[in-house]
């Protein structure tokens, strides 16, 4: 009966409805009240529930429904906005143009894969129709020929798969002024037949694979304001003539393989506020004049040699400028901006004294960065008036003298970097002023003195690295007041007399090496169960090596080498690289004292009647936690798993998150929970999460992680929350990604269940492995399928997916060519703001980390990238993320100044870098990417789809 009912009223409700709608609407042409009509039936059938017309009932004007748009007098629709609707079926676009009044029609972030020709030959025919924005979708295939759009001015096609070469595709719109092809794959040259009428005016290329020179033909569109060509192929020289373009206002050049000079006529726009080559080849001067009227130059990458122009940093508009890593030489000029924000001329050949004069009137200066060059004299004073600062660093040149005291005066100071200079003298006490400062660096210099009380007033400080100076004395006790200190660096120094109690954020390293510390090693230091680097070798610690140093969790590397310590080494997990050589008395196993036959025998009877009572106890101790664990579920919503099965532990929830047949027969939670009892399944920890291995009754196995939510970082109480998370990344399907299979939630912890990595990490296979080498084919199999994962998760439909800790520690093996992302679910569980520290606190793992994160606050794109460059690194060298205390990235960005391109063979790991030119060079061409991933500044880290596609591309 009810059904009968249903099916009379609804055909009655929608034919009162559309005679309303006709009745209120009645302005509004027929044809299109039908259109609308035909539309709001069909779309709301092929889109997510995000489709805006969900509830158009309520209002039955098409003109006031979300994403359409009438005229003024409300008599015609003339736009559409379906922009993130989930749209996925082509043939809705053709119904859209039988809108003949039609002017704009976003359908942007969908999921269309074509551009069927009907739409072309129906919109095309529409003479209103202005804007096309088809970006962001999945459209593949060559570039659709846009016959009839003879009045279009904007066209946007960014951010989707098309390839192919464009020839004439795009010529016969006569009208067009702005063009985005950025982020797809077209190849050959670049297209210059964009319309009849040269009324094109923004340019947008960016992230394809276009090859061939800058096309002279580009200057008949003068009215150009934008030109954006960055990350392609493109080769030869800028065109002189450039300069005629009197309309300029974006130049972007970057990361191609542009050679030559930088045209003097670039200086000749005046309209032209910002220029990007950086990333390229260009050799030459930098032409004076360039900068008259730029608000933003990064020439930052290149050949660049000879001084820089004089008046290149005191025109009043410049904003930013960035010419790190080329070969300038000279001084730096004495007149800096009172406009300039961003200075960073790191990594040249620059030299002289820093004088007061070039920072008298840079008062708006934020990032300075003068690092890697040859400065020598005293740092000035009037630096302490340029109160902006957040970022100072003049690391690796040859200052001298003391620390100014004016530099307290710099109250937004974050950073400081002042290592590897000639710097003397003490630590002033007049710097606590600094109270926002994160980083201080004084490392590799000869400062004296003693470490001063008033450290403590750093009180965010995160990283205070001292090594290599004359500090004496001991640790004042006030360094344990730096709640959010997450590297400790003192080592190479004099300092003495007790260890005092550190602060239990210490993550990244504490380093006291090279001292003169003695005494057994302190039980304060059990406290700091997150540090992954311990070192305190070359002192006087005696003694035995202490049990409390196994149970720290974190620990990664423990270096208690050349000291004086005795007895026996105790058992680490195998996750622990322990450095001891040098200590004459320690033994790896306890002494054994002969005894008499009959004492041997009474001690042999006990030692069994013993090793049988413990094998009894612990066989019932297993039994007991088994049946415990087993009792603990009380809210289990799977099959392996009855109601009965209650738990003290207070299970939350849990779910099979597969569809996969095979894994939710195979998947026992009672099997897994007892794995989870014995301590020798622990096959990895990590600062998050402890990993297992359980096997089944079906003798498959299984990765079990176990994440603690006793630490508050986590976000406890959103149980639910973190199940909703958990069903939409299994349902994620990317075989480059770890996806959970299943989960179960307790009150203090989460366990997540994986597919079973038979190989390990890849820090396993290239770094613990000494006799088989892993050679470059699957080297560079791993990087492409990691950076697949990392595209996929930067791109996904229901949201990008950010890693907190990307390294060669989350990323396991199915096999030697199948790399999988580990962690992804963690930037759903963890809450930074709830952390004793900050978010750098959470947010990587010493090396990976990028520099930005210690004053941005903030995980972004650019920081996953800069992350996987270091992996990067690790495959071209062989070597760790941290080696012997420095961090590789900075290593190999230090060893690629201009001056030594030519021994970047010495970078690559020569096992593998040997055995063919064809192999050296496809890891020299991925060494360049690398070099742009970890680029300190992210706006000059390429995204992840065109780290792909370059790394694609180097084959």
């Amino acid at each position: 009966m009810v059904t009968r009912y249903v099916h009379f009223v609804f055909p009655v409700f929608s034919l009162l409805f559309l005679c309303f709608l006709h009745l209120v609407l009645s302005q509004i042409p027929s044809n299109q009240i039908n259109t609308m009509t035909r539309l709001y039936q069909i779309i709301q059938n092929d889109t997510s529930s995000s489709f805006p017309w969900a509830n158009v009932t309520s209002d039955s004007n098409p003109c006031s429904w979300e994403g359409v748009s009438c005229n003024s007098n409300n008599s015609s629709v003339v736009g559409f906005s379906l922009s993130g609707i989930s749209m996925s079926s082509p043939h809705i676009l053709p119904i859209l143009c039988q809108i003949d009044t039609l002017e704009s029609l976003d359908v942007s972030n969908n999921r269309l894969s074509s551009i069927p020709d009907e739409f072309i030959t129906d919109c095309g025919g529409i003479r209103g129709l202005r804007m096309l924005n088809f970006s962001r979708n999945r459209l593949a295939g060559s570039c659709p020929v846009f016959n009839g759009f003879g009045m279009l001015e904007e066209l946007d096609l960014s951010h989707n798969s098309l390839s192919g070469n464009i020839s004439l595709e795009l010529n016969e719109l006569g009208s067009l002024k702005s063009l985005n092809l950025s982020y797809n794959n077209f190849t050959g040259s670049v297209p210059t037949n964009l319309g009849a009428s040269n009324l094109l005016e923004e340019l947008q290329l960016s992230c394809n694979r276009f090859q061939g020179e800058i096309p002279t033909q580009l200057l008949r569109y003068g009215n150009l304001s934008l030109i954006d060509l960055s990350v392609n192929s493109i080769s030869g020289s800028i065109p002189d003539r450039l300069g005629e373009l009197s309309k300029l206002q974006f130049l972007l050049l970057s990361l191609n393989r542009l050679t030559g000079g930088i045209p003097t006529s670039i200086s000749n726009i005046q309209t032209l506020k910002r220029f990007a080559a950086n990333q390229n080849d260009f050799v030459g001067n930098i032409p004076s004049g360039i900068t008259k009227y730029l608000k933003n130059l990064d020439l930052s990458y290149n050949n660049l040699n000879g001084m820089i122009p004089l008046d290149l940093l005191s025109q009043p508009n410049l904003q930013a400028v960035d010419l790190s890593s080329n070969k300038l030489e000279g001084p730096l000029p004495a007149n800096i901006s009172s406009s300039l924000v961003r200075l960073r001329l790191g990594g040249n050949l620059l030299n002289g004294t820093l004088h007061s004069a070039s920072f008298r009137n840079a008062m708006n200066l934020t990032y300075l960065e003068l690092d890697n060059n040859s400065f020598s004299g005293s740092i000035p004073q009037e630096l302490g008036l340029c109160q902006k600062l957040a970022l100072l660093n003049i690391a690796h040149n040859r200052l001298s003298g003391s620390l100014p005291a004016d530099l307290s005066n710099l109250a937004d100071l974050q950073g400081l970097h002042l290592q590897q200079n000639d710097l003397a003298g003490i630590i002033p006490d007049g710097f606590t002023g600094l109270q926002r400062l994160q980083t201080l660096n004084l490392s590799l210099n000869s400062m004296n003195g003693s470490i001063p009380e008033s450290i403590s007033t750093f009180t965010n400080l995160k990283n205070l690295d001292l090594r290599g100076n004359h500090l004496t004395g001991s640790i004042p006790n006030s360094i344990g007041n730096l709640k959010f200190l997450l590297e400790l660096q003192l080592g190479n120094n004099q300092l003495s007399g007790s260890i005092p109690i550190m602060p239990t954020s210490l993550q990244i390293a504490l380093n006291l090496s090279s001292n003169l510390f003695q005494g057994h090693i302190p039980f304060t230091l059990s406290r700091l169960t997150s540090l992954e680097i311990l070192d305190l070798s070359n002192n006087q610690f005696s003694g035995e090596i202490p049990e409390f140093l196994t149970n720290m969790g974190g620990l990664s590397q423990l270096i208690l080498s050349n000291n004086q310590l005795s007895g026996v080494v105790p058992k680490f997990g195998s996750f622990v690289m322990v450095e001891r050589n040098g200590n004459r008395d320690l033994r790896n196993t306890p002494d054994v004292t002969p005894v008499s036959p009959k004492r041997r025998k009474t001690i042999s009877v006990g030692i069994i009647l013993g090793v049988a009572a413990a094998a009894a106890a612990a066989a019932a101790l297993i039994t007991i936690l088994a049946v415990s664990v087993s009792r603990r579920y009380y809210r289990i919503n799977d099959v392996n798993l009855q109601p009965e099965e209650l738990s003290q532990q207070r299970v939350i929830q849990g779910s099979l998150l597969t569809a996969n047949v095979i894994h939710r027969s195979n998947i026992d939670f009672m099997k897994a929970m007892e794995s989870l009892a014995d301590a020798k399944n622990i096959i990895l920890m990590t600062k998050f999460s402890t990993y297992y291995k359980a096997v089944m009754n079906s003798g498959a196995s299984y990765l079990v992680k176990k994440l603690n939510w006793s630490d508050k970082i986590f976000q406890l109480g959103n149980h639910d929350k973190f199940g909703e998370e958990l069903e939409v990344l299994g349902r994620l399907s990317n075989s480059n990604v770890m996806t959970p299979l299943a989960y179960v939630l307790t009150v203090d912890s989460a366990y997540l269940f994986y597919d079973f990595a038979p190989k390990g990490t890849l820090y396993d296979v290239l770094h613990c492995s000494i006799e088989n080498v892993l050679n470059w084919a699957s080297r560079y199999s791993i990087a492409i399928g990691v950076a697949q994962g990392l595209a996929f998760l930067h791109t996904c439909p229901s949201g990008s997916i950010l890693l907190l800790d990307l390294s060669s520690k989350s990323i396991m093996l199915k096999s030697l060519n199948e790399p999988q992302i580990g962690d992804i679910e963690i930037c759903k569980v963890i809450d930074p703001s709830k952390s004793t520290a900050s978010l750098s606190t959470v947010a990587g793992s010493v090396g990976y980390i990028p520099p930005e994160y210690a004053y941005t606050m903030r995980v972004t794109m650019a920081g996953n990238v800069y992350s996987f460059g270091v992996v990067l690194l690790e495959l071209l060298t062989g070597k760790p993320a941290v080696n012997q205390g420095i961090e590789l990235a900075k290593w190999v960005l230090s060893s690629n100044s201009s001056s030594q391109q030519n021994k970047w063979d010495h970078i690559l790991d020569f096992r593998v870098s040997k055995t063919s030119l064809a192999v050296r060079s496809q890891m020299l061409a991925v060494l360049k990417l690398a070099l742009a991933c970890v680029s300190v500044s992210p706006d000059s880290r390429p995204k992840m789809r065109s780290v792909l596609r370059m790394l694609l591309n180097a084959r």
